[in-house]
């Protein structure tokens, strides 16, 4: 299976962790992080249960999470911020 383009990936409602991941332009182990935390929404499908999350409500939530920790908010303090919400 080839790997999609830049271009391919902005066009899809719902992306893989690593696609979210280079959309982003942040580390497929950042994404893993945040997901594990349940910070970052996403959908389970398919016979695997792979995780998708819908690019636009991810992507923000990401970009909410880096604001945050650019900040110097501690990980419990984001966690606290983004659920309040």
């Amino acid at each position: 299976m080839r790997k999609r383009t830049k271009d391919e990936i902005k066009k899809r409602e719902f992306l893989k962790m690593s696609e979210l991941a280079e959309l982003n332009g942040v580390r497929y182990s950042t994404i893993k992080f945040y997901a594990e935390l349940g910070l970052l929404p996403f959908e389970q499908k398919g016979k695997r249960l792979a995780k998708y999350y819908p690019a636009k409500e991810a992507s923000q939530r990401l970009k909410e999470i880096l604001k945050l920790r650019d900040k110097r908010q501690s990980i419990p303090d984001i966690i606290n911020g983004l659920i309040k919400k």
